[in-house]
């Protein structure tokens, strides 16, 4: 049995789809350490990880993308965000592995300077992605465009034009940090931005088709295993058994983007309509909401308490968020605000399992109609619940681990 060294960025959005995992390689035998936020060390060590915090100084990087004006600009503020914390993560990853002298590594794929230290550490070692992976594919436009694929040959011409100038902005905005960092660990440069995807042994990526567009060009190492669906425990609140009606789940992302005008056109906009919403507002002020009698405004409550009894789950584009709604059959409308968002609000517009509404046309009105419309692809949602189930979740992830990582190593 191997020693697992896991490494996560300063997100419970990554953290908790790697919990089941880290759960089943643990159930196997494995030892299991982790380093995650702070806040999280404790819940963790419950679960029988050997736990401790990621450097402090990574968790006091926030994001500010939400501050740009445009898409362009949020890519150059999350790109300047994960080199700031690649500085941190580095080193702290390198003192981690001297500490647990594990036998494999399992890293998060925005934990940059983690990557390039599991790299340069020469023994077994995969990341796991939690949002659509930015690779760039023949079959598809170019990613961060949120555009739907192509169907036929003025599309594919649409996309092989689009593709050169977009590749070069995220090289532009990546290239000369990442390298920076990769130099000082003794790497060679990459030449192209999303080479980064493409560096581990494994990548496991957490969703699967057709939620993720299908295409011919799948790098080896990638291997789709559907959501890894985790909630921490978590005792049902009281007002929670007063609920007899269906429920419209309501969420914002964990890191703060200036979303809660999400919730409250949500509040306002469905304030007459015969569902209870649940919103949930973990990194924001939930002060001075206008809360009418058919809504819940809480700072967090697993998603799982409400989802078995939701006709809808509107979300902010968070690929766990919507995949979570999704691979409980239950339809989603999306509201991106930054990110890959954009990109998780097309493929639930394309999968028909739901449906999209940009953050610049919010308003009560409209959001409600989206919601209206998102209710009949019940019967789509179902069918893509279905697809995600057979790709294997945890059990899969585990398996892909083990074969590719552990049985070449250790013999086992």
């Amino acid at each position: 049995m191997a020693r697992i060294l896991a490494y996560t960025s300063p997100a419970a959005g990554h953290l908790f789809p790697l919990t089941p995992i880290l759960d089943e390689l643990s159930r196997r035998g494995h030892q299991i350490a982790l380093r995650t936020l702070a806040s999280q060390v404790p819940l963790m060590k419950s679960r029988g990880f050997d736990t401790a915090p990621i450097s402090e100084q990574i968790e006091a990087i926030g994001h500010d993308d939400w501050r740009a004006s445009n898409a362009r600009a949020g890519l150059v503020r999350a790109v300047r965000t994960f080199c700031e914390r690649a500085a941190f993560d580095a080193p702290d990853l390198r003192k981690a592995i001297a500490e647990e002298r594990p036998d494999a590594l399992l890293v998060d794929i925005n934990s940059w300077g983690g990557l390039a230290v599991a790299e340069a550490w020469g023994g077994p070692w995969a990341s796991f992605c939690p949002y659509p992976l930015a690779l760039r594919s023949r079959d598809l436009p170019p990613f961060g465009l949120a555009w739907k694929p192509a169907s036929g040959p003025l599309g594919r011409v649409r996309d092989r034009l689009a593709r050169p100038p977009v590749l070069a902005s995220y090289n532009k905005a990546m290239l000369p940090s990442l390298n920076g960092v990769r130099a000082n660990l003794g790497l060679t440069r990459l030449q192209v931005a999303d080479d980064i995807y493409r560096r581990p042994p494994l990548l496991l990526y957490l969703t699967a088709e057709p939620f993720e567009y299908p295409r011919s060009d799948w790098p080896a190492n990638v291997v789709m295993v559907g959501p890894c669906d985790w909630d921490p425990p978590f005792d049902p609140p009281p007002w929670l058994e007063q609920v007899t009606g269906p429920i419209v789940l309501v969420t914002t992302s964990s890191e703060f983007q200036d979303d809660g005008r999400l919730v409250r056109a949500a509040l306002a906009g469905l304030a007459d309509e015969p569902v209870t919403v649940v919103a949930t507002l973990p990194a924001g002020n939930a002060a001075d909401f206008k809360i009418p009698s058919n809504a819940r405004l809480e700072r967090f409550i697993p998603h799982s308490l409400l989802l078995d009894r939701a006709v809808c789950a509107v979300t902010h584009g968070g690929m766990g968020a919507t995949q979570k709604a999704l691979a409980r059959g239950v339809p989603v409308c999306a509201v991106p605000f930054g990110r890959d968002q954009f990109e998780v609000a097309r493929r639930v517009q394309v999968s028909g399992a739901g449906t999209s509404l940009p953050a610049s046309r919010l308003r009560p009105e409209r959001l409600r109609a989206k919601v209206h419309e998102a209710m009949n692809r019940a019967a789509e949602a179902k069918r893509l619940a279905a697809a995600l189930a057979a790709s294997g979740g945890p059990t899969a992830a585990a398996d892909a681990f083990e074969r590719r990582l552990l049985t070449t190593s250790n013999g086992d």
